[in-house]
């Protein structure tokens, strides 16, 4: 049988190489520093639709990870709602997806505050608001109990399952649990950024809930790395990167749990995944950018309220062709309404006429859109 970390004398003693660490860490908040700076150069407004962006994808790559698929417009109207944002139309939003976001918008928005034993029950509640995963009833908004016996990471067909890793029992949680959050809540000259990816080890190594304890640990992160920045702006998501490589995330998990306490590759292997979620920001937020080069195009342009929610629409990735029927649905205006508004923005160059004509004409954006 093999020894987990859990088991170890010197739980949770944490040990790396501290010049290994601190190099790749340096050039991580180098980046991550770049990030802030140029999105700093942005308005309010296009930084709070980043935020959306970057959070929306958060929560919907961290549930995939697990396997549970959420849809994109249900994710983002939560979202949006919550953060007091006009999308030009808000989906209805099922209560597992509203849990989720519940969940993720309090790590984040609610960073500086202490994380204790009633906000992760609150969390957990979140996730699973018909008290079960799937068909079975697990114990909710509590630490998981001991009826249901050892708590196992496992793999494979049932009778040839292999077991990847077995959490502490749950007459340790109570003291596990104590520990972890003292330190996490407690004032360290540990940067914050390798504070996240501890807290992430840590926490999943615990296991303290039935399920939900890969989100609620990448929430976790995702709190300390907005402590790091001291913002509750989101302009990255981790979890999307760890969904790109989901085998490589739970092969150093397994690793790591099966060791001695040198965290040392799993410190590396998370800043490498921080780095390269920074990095593909920049691809990431490419339609907020561009939606600000366009407004910055349009600033002689008089737009009205109900036309700039519309172009925004547009600009956001607009599903299907934009009609004027479709127009007058999202601006609740009339038809003759809609028609004109259409007319004036096509006399001004702004939309041009797509292919075709009669019953089904479809309009565009003209210009920096079709770049």
């Amino acid at each position: 049988m093999p020894t987990y970390i859990h088991q170890l004398d010197t739980w949770p003693v944490f040990r790396w190489d501290r010049d290994t660490v601190a190099t790749r860490l340096a050039a991580v908040r180098h980046r991550q520093g770049r990030l802030l700076g140029r999105m700093d150069t942005l308005g309010f407004d296009l930084r709070a639709e980043a935020t959306l962006q970057s959070l929306t994808a958060e929560v919907i790559k961290s549930s995939e990870i697990e396997g549970e698929i959420l849809e994109k417009s249900q994710v983002r109207s939560s979202i949006a709602r919550r953060l007091g944002l006009d999308i030009g139309g808000l989906a209805p939003v099922d209560r597992n997806v509203e849990g989720v976001v519940e969940m993720m918008l309090d790590a984040t928005q609610r960073f500086s505050a202490p994380l204790d034993d009633e906000r992760l029950f609150a969390w957990h509640a979140a996730l699973f608001p018909t008290g079960r995963s799937g068909m079975t009833r697990i114990a909710v908004g509590a630490w998981r109990g001991a009826q249901a016996g050892p708590m196992q990471v496992v793999s494979g067909a049932f009778g040839r399952e292999k077991v990847h890793f077995e959490a502490p029992p749950a007459d340790r949680l109570a003291v596990e649990m104590a520990a972890f959050l003292d330190w996490f809540n407690a004032a360290t000259p540990l940067d914050p950024v390798l504070k996240a990816a501890l807290a992430h080890l840590w926490f999943v190594t615990i296991h303290p809930f039935d399920d939900g304890n890969g989100r609620i640990a990448r929430a976790i992160a995702d709190m300390m790395l907005a402590r790091s920045e001291e913002s509750p702006q989101r302009f990255y998501s981790l979890s999307a990167r760890i969904r790109q490589d989901r085998k490589a995330y739970y092969a150093i998990l397994e690793a790591t749990q099966k060791g001695d306490l040198d965290v040392t590759p799993w410190l590396l292997w998370f800043l490498d995944s921080l780095d390269q979620a920074i990095a593909g920001a920049a691809d990431s937020l490419a339609e907020v950018l561009r939606k600000a080069r366009f407004w910055e195009a349009m600033a002689g342009e008089p737009l009205s309220e109900r036309q700039r929610k519309v172009v925004n629409r547009l600009l956001d990735g607009f599903e299907g062709k934009l009609t004027s029927s479709k127009w007058a649905r999202l601006a609740k205006v009339s038809p003759d309404t809609a028609l004109r508004d259409i007319n004036d923005l096509l006399a001004r160059g702004i939309l041009v006429r797509d292919p075709g004509g009669g019953r089904s004409t479809s309009y565009s954006l003209a210009g920096l859109v079709g770049e």
